[in-house]
């Protein structure tokens, strides 16, 4: 049978092809816009046909009829990571989260660690030799592809083929359905003046040539803005947004410099605009790879100059981060954060920045904490982070004792809190 024989007969309803998962399935869909509309959708309208089904899933971006606590037991949510479609949920507990690093999720699927039973997921048109592309989430989705029992896929016009460990062929999919429906857009953040003040400290410090990975958010977002004059800028990122395809239309952007994959822009999903995904269709400098490799911290790490630039919630004084929740409640998750930072520890000339603002809730809560929060998940070791930036400068921590950890993290503070930190450390004894 042909690869176009196959197509035709694999092609089916959205409701006859989510009748494939069986009641206590783990369902797996890719990140972001990597996720499938159509059928999530079919699967939402029939979701109390179903008994103990969870759909795992970094960054879900719409919230689905099955986000619904009252058929939990019918179709619940597992996050990787928390987004603004599944956050509530897991707030509420009627979601469930399970901690990782986005780096070892393949791994723990190939190990049994999390199920996959079914993949469902967005994917290129079929190319003349049998195989789709899952451009928009490579992420965990290919691990998930050699575990599963079935394997669904929502083909779409709209969704860019591109380079890379991200193709599917015909002969592992058990169905398929087509849709034309646009793809979910996701715009640059709003940047104030705060996120603006810290994006120029950690500008200054990138050196021309670097290799960048943006984490998501505003913050990291101002950055990049700030990088529109640097050269030889590449880009080794487990996100490629629209602040990237800026710095590559303004020239910044040319993997010329790099040191590991020279000439590619590397990530593991794509999200922000349909100019950019149609950027990225069959570009030879673009390249989509698994996370266990592009989030790996010696892969990453084989970049001289990598710069990592990643945004957190809380930090103490010794430099530990919570990013991932408000106090006991969870809000995201790890992401790669740990990865990058890692990574950038490792490089040749690599720097790893965290970002944040120094204050919350209109100046009245510090940031900067003498502890975490209690019940503060830790996202970020103490061992591992070098340089935190607010929008009052920046502190470098790697090689330095506590009481120069102490002392550097309170000269970034808010000034209105810098005496009460003060007081705390000397409690503390770092002061």
């Amino acid at each position: 049978m042909s690869a176009q024989e196959s197509y035709r007969s694999k092609r089916t309803t959205a409701e006859a092809a989510i009748r494939l998962i069986r009641h206590g399935d783990a369902v797996i869909v890719p990140t972001g816009v990597g996720e499938p509309p159509t059928l999530l959708t079919a699967l939402s309208e029939h979701r109390r046909d179903f008994q103990d089904v969870k759909v795992l899933q970094i960054l879900a971006v719409r919230k689905y009829g099955y986000f619904d606590p009252e058929t939990a037991s019918n179709v619940r949510h597992a996050a990787l990571f928390f987004g603004p479609a599944s956050r509530a949920a897991g707030q509420a507990g009627w979601a469930d989260f399970i901690p990782n690093y986005f780096s070892e999720i393949p791994a723990m699927i190939r190990q049994g660690q999390v199920a996959a039973d079914v993949v469902l997921s967005i994917a290129s048109p079929m190319d003349e030799h049998g195989y789709f592309s899952l451009s928009l989430g490579t992420d965990y989705t290919m691990a998930a592809v050699e575990k599963a029992r079935v394997i669904v896929l929502e083909v779409n016009p709209n969704v860019p083929f591109t380079n890379g460990n991200c193709h599917i062929h015909i002969s592992q999919v058990t169905a398929l359905v087509e849709s034309d429906e646009a793809l979910t857009e996701v715009g640059m953040p709003v940047i104030g003046p705060v996120q603006q003040a810290i994006g120029s400290y950690v500008a200054d410090l990138i050196d021309d040539g670097s290799t960048l990975q943006i984490g998501y958010g505003g913050i990291p977002d101002a950055v990049v803005l700030q990088l529109s004059a640097k050269k030889n800028l590449g880009i080794h990122s487990e996100m490629i947004g629209d602040g990237i395809l800026s710095l590559v239309e303004s020239g910044a952007v040319d993997c010329s410099k790099k040191t590991f994959m020279k000439g590619k822009i590397v990530g593991t999903f794509v999200l922000g605009s349909r100019k950019l995904y149609k950027f990225i269709d069959r570009n030879p400098m673009v390249e989509m790879h698994p996370s266990d490799f592009t989030n790996d911290p010696y892969l990453a790490g084989q970049n001289n100059k990598l710069a990592a630039i990643n945004a957190t919630l809380q930090v103490d004084l010794l430099g530990q981060c919570g990013s991932e929740s408000l106090a006991s409640m969870p809000y995201s998750g790890t992401g790669g954060q740990s990865d990058f930072v890692r990574a950038a520890n490792r490089s040749e000339g690599g720097k790893a920045f965290i970002v944040v603002p120094a204050t919350a809730k209109g100046d009245t809560i510090s940031r900067i904490a003498p502890v975490l929060c209690p019940g503060t998940h830790v996202s970020t070791s103490k061992n591992d982070v070098n340089y935190v930036v607010t929008e009052f400068g920046v502190a470098q921590l790697r090689g330095k004792s506590g009481s120069q950890r102490a002392r550097e993290m309170i000269s970034i503070a808010h000034p209105d809190f810098r005496a009460e930190l003060t007081q705390a450390a000397k409690k503390m004894g770092l002061l």
